[in-house]
């Protein structure tokens, strides 16, 4: 099943200000990706805790995890 993905960029470099991603699944929302300069966090929505990588770690689960296309 295909998710719905809307997202605010701001027009300039990445700062202090993340990128948002609004990931919904059947109308209703999933969660929300952050994107940074040090760092990729998902919040799930609903959910006290978050989670977060650096892009090191998200660069290494990516390739012990994620399926080659």
């Amino acid at each position: 099943m295909a998710h719905k993905v809307i997202f605010n960029l701001p027009r300039r470099e990445l700062g202090r200000e993340d990128i948002e991603f609004v990931v919904e699944q059947d109308g209703k929302r999933f969660g929300t990706l952050l994107v940074s300069k040090g760092a990729i966090e998902w919040r799930p929505t609903n959910k006290v805790y978050r989670r977060k990588l650096n892009w090191t770690r998200f660069d290494q689960l990516m390739r012990e995890s994620g399926r080659p296309v």
